[in-house]
């Protein structure tokens, strides 16, 4: 009997290869999509450096506003290596980035929302598309394995 079902479970899939399903692997998570876009280079060594990588690796969900590289080039110069070298402040800034749970674009609601840093992002929705604080929304729902990333072009900063 149970190489019957053996055999039916071998050609269900055959059948499936033939019909050319495609079975997609697992999404890599937050950390590793990031790195593989090559426009989150200095998130993600902020992000290695603040200790939060293997956080942002695990189960989640989180919802993570990601400045790109040229988000963080807006700053004044020499803020992101002094950052790199204060890790409570720059913990302080990255968390502000991130929100627990994973909000898609078409669910989020203008108003303030709490991040994993404690103080309040401030979400507008508009003909403009969605703004956090004062960040540009560029591309939304870039999904994760363990949540979903929401490329913005200005690096927020708590209050």
């Amino acid at each position: 009997m149970r190489y019957a079902s053996l055999l039916r479970a071998l050609l269900a899939g055959a059948t499936l290869l033939a019909a050319g399903a495609v079975v997609a692997g697992p999404k890599a998570d937050i950390i590793d999509t990031a790195k593989s876009a090559g426009s989150f280079n200095t998130l993600v060594s902020a992000i290695d450096a603040a200790g939060l990588t293997e956080t942002l690796k695990s189960k989640g969900p989180f919802t993570v506003f990601a400045p790109t590289d040229e988000a963080f080039a807006k700053l004044p110069a020499g803020t992101v290596e002094a950052l790199l070298k204060d890790k409570d402040k720059l913990t302080k800034i990255l968390t502000y980035h991130v929100v627990a749970g994973e909000v898609m674009s078409k669910d989020v609601k203008p108003g303030k929302v709490k991040t994993v840093e404690g103080n309040m992002l401030n979400i507008t929705k508009g003909s403009y598309g969605i703004k956090v604080d004062n960040a540009q929304v560029v591309a939304a729902d870039v999904e994760a394995s363990n949540g979903v990333i929401h490329v913005i072009d200005t690096v927020v900063l708590p209050n």
